[in-house]
């Protein structure tokens, strides 16, 4: 097995795109900062297309590269390996979102019209039952972001081209979670300011997630060709399970069954030719 080695570059690369796709829970605690109306047509095509991103990319891209390196590694049981790996890191992602009680889930979809001119009471301002469920859908959005970063870092170290795919598909993904943030603490402090911020902390997990990860893959178990390939089945797993759990019903959601059909599609489209002109 060859040991996999990175320059500095390399590592401080992958980290930038780590934070910028985590980050982007701000984005959606600006959108309810400054926006009046959601663009919910927009919204369900934008999550349909990254989950078409990170459809393709899983399947055709990272699933391929695990199960081509660990059959070359392995034989025969790498195939075993690499398809255990996959479905290992769908039932961990499933965990992770088990972990959230339902009636607390940060994927529960909200738009900016609810933060309009409309202001709440001074009692709904300072309803604790509210800073909760916006506190913990901070939590409970850090929590997911921890795999999704590790995610995206990894991809980035392997390559860039991927690692930035990725951090685009996952960035769009992430907005809807900064507005369902930002809503109810905004109802709850009356603080458009606090509400941003801690839509934009929220975010913070995804380098977390990618720094921890990669440290304790990289000391517990080193960084090869073995290693990796297992690594890139688990995050084709964990970003399958994202698609087909978050994104999708999120794009239904906010929008029309066609709209997020039609993201699905081009996001798929958009990856196969891209790879093929950049590839």
């Amino acid at each position: 097995m060859i040991k996999i080695e990175f320059t500095i570059g390399t590592l401080i690369f992958a980290l930038i795109l780590t934070l910028f796709a985590g980050l982007s829970t701000g984005v959606g605690g600006a959108i309810a900062f400054f926006a009046k109306k959601t663009n919910t047509r927009l919204l369900s095509v934008a999550l349909g297309f990254s989950a078409g991103v990170m459809v393709y990319i899983s399947f055709v891209e990272i699933l391929a590269k695990s199960m081509e390196t660990l059959s070359a590694e392995m034989g025969k049981t790498g195939n075993w390996v690499g398809i255990l790996s996959f479905f290992g890191g769908i039932l961990f992602i499933a965990l992770i979102d088990k972990l959230v009680p339902d009636y607390e889930n940060p994927h529960e979809m909200h738009k900016v019209e609810e933060m309009g001119e409309d202001r709440p009471t001074k009692e709904a301002q300072k309803s604790k039952r509210l800073m909760r469920m916006g506190l913990f859908s901070a939590g409970a959005i850090a929590l997911h972001n921890l795999p999704e970063g590790l995610a995206t870092f990894i991809a980035a170290l392997k390559d860039p081209q991927l690692g930035i795919a990725i951090t685009v598909a996952i960035a769009i993904h992430n907005i809807p979670e900064g507005i369902a943030v930002s809503v109810p603490i905004f109802y709850a402090t009356g603080s458009k300011k606090k509400a941003f911020i801690y839509s934009l902390l929220s975010g913070f997990a995804e380098p977390v997630g990618a720094i921890i990860g990669f440290l304790f893959i990289y000391f517990i178990f080193g960084f090869n060709d073995t290693v990796l390939g297992v690594v890139f089945a688990l995050v084709a797993g964990i970003m399958i399970y994202i698609s087909f759990d978050e994104l999708l019903p999120a794009a239904e959601e906010y929008g029309e069954h066609h709209f997020s059909i039609l993201g699905l599609i081009s996001g798929m489209a958009v990856m196969a030719f891209s790879l093929l002109i950049l590839g």
